[in-house]
């Protein structure tokens, strides 16, 4: 999406869930609707924008122009969810969140939410508004909390700072602060509008709506196929490379599945190359019938945060506890009980990453799909036509019964690959 002006380019979060399950349009007809008074606007027309120079805002403000009200807002939301990506990979188990002030069609105030514990997006874009504030409207991308946690509400900032009306993208899910953000600014005499640019505002934080609404992390599955759709346990070319989609995908999650294959087969262990970017942990299936004495040694050369699940009983080898490295003993691996773990942790998205021995997956895929744990997938279809391999490591995925759609299916090309992202919705 982008404006009319060179200064003013707009990047639209690559993930849409406008029809995931649970349905979060449902989720919001529970919360009281009547007393919220929402007003939906989903336009995305820019109008005509002008630069226009200013002492704030990187030297920059922004002047609308010939459009009407509705667009200018869902302008400034898009803006605000830009300015909230600038921190994808930091804020988990926050959501990502991005807040703009606008007076007289100025633009004189930025801010986003930079890393679970520190200010939220609406104290930075109000310090930098300064005394322009007053009677400006506050545009943020999801509802403003009214609760003190870790941060003060925002709603009280938002009420000192004496803005005139503030625009929600969306309405929180986390229950402490569902509609009661938009009812403390209204009680305080604020106009508020809410659900300007709603899908592209969820979109921007499917994992945080996933775990609030389910009690467990948002859980994609990613695997590769060759162009005559067979498994190839393969990344394309610079898929692992900074700005690659693999990279990215990496930074986004805060774990990823792997086998215990990485490691004896010297396979390179996944790393976001993306500068800065912090590291998902690394979940590993183990199922080798073997004791943990024998886990490959390639564990004890890797670098950061592991878990290792086996449903072995032996008690872990002493160099893999020297390294950090935290195991957890199951009578049966399953995705129950690695989910709730995840989540007991804090954990919002996992990527379920099939490369490696497929074995250890086999189970833990049929059971995603069995219980709707699994209702996002990522295939990367590679430049290559090799032979079905035996088993059909795919074969759960293939023999989905015909009540299972795919919705919003995105194509986009990654190097000489494609990736397909889509969404299952069991009927």
């Amino acid at each position: 999406m982008q404006a009319l002006c060179s200064d003013c380019t707009l990047q639209v979060p690559r993930f849409s869930i406008k029809a995931t399950t649970p349905n979060f349009a449902s989720y919001l007809s529970t919360l009281r609707p009547s007393n919220a008074g929402t007003r939906l606007s989903f336009s995305f027309g820019c109008g005509i924008y002008k630069p226009h120079r200013m002492s704030r805002c990187d030297g920059f403000g922004v002047l609308c122009a010939a459009s009407n009200e509705e667009n200018d807002d869902g302008f400034y939301m898009r803006r605000c969810v830009e300015l909230a990506r600038k921190a994808v990979g930091y804020t988990s188990p926050n959501p990502l969140v991005g807040c703009v002030i606008v007076k007289d069609g100025i633009v004189v105030g930025e801010g986003f939410h930079p890393k679970a514990g520190q200010p939220h997006a609406e104290v930075f874009a109000l310090r930098d508004a300064g005394d322009l504030a007053h009677s400006a409207t506050a545009y943020v991308s999801l509802e403003p909390c009214n609760h003190f946690g870790r941060t003060p509400p925002c709603t009280e900032a938002l009420i000192k700072a004496k803005v005139s009306k503030v625009v929600v993208g969306m309405v929180d899910p986390n229950p402490i602060v569902a509609f009661k953000g938009v009812e403390r600014l209204r009680d305080a005499g604020i106009e508020v509008v809410v659900g300007v640019e709603e899908e592209l505002c969820k979109s921007l934080n499917e994992p945080y709506i996933h775990r609030m609404l389910t009690g467990k992390p948002f859980l994609p599955l990613r695997y590769s196929l060759s162009v005559n759709g067979n498994f190839l346990d393969l990344l394309g070319n610079g898929a692992t490379d900074c700005g690659g989609y693999y990279s990215r995908l990496l930074q986004e999650y805060d774990a990823v599945v792997i086998s215990s294959s990485f490691f004896t087969e010297k396979l390179k262990v996944p790393a976001s190359q993306e500068p800065g970017a912090n590291q998902p942990i690394r979940i590993v299936i183990h199922k080798d019938p073997s004791s943990l004495n024998q886990i490959p040694p390639g564990m004890n050369d890797f670098t950061g945060k592991m878990i290792i699940f086996t449903d072995n009983k032996a008690e872990t080898a002493p160099e893999v506890a020297q390294q950090g490295i935290e195991t957890v003993a199951l009578d049966h691996i399953n995705l129950d009980v690695i989910l709730d773990y995840c989540n007991s942790q804090g954990l919002c998205s996992v990527l379920l990453d099939i490369r490696g021995s497929f074995g250890e997956f086999e189970e833990l895929v049929k059971e995603g799909i069995k219980k709707n744990y699994i209702n996002k997938f990522i295939t990367e279809i590679l430049p290559v036509w090799n032979r079905r391999s035996e088993p059909d490591p795919l074969q759960t995925l293939k023999s989905l019964e015909q009540g299972v759609k795919l919705l919003n299916l995105k194509s986009k090309a990654s190097e000489q690959s494609v990736v397909i992202e889509g969404y299952f919705k069991c009927e």
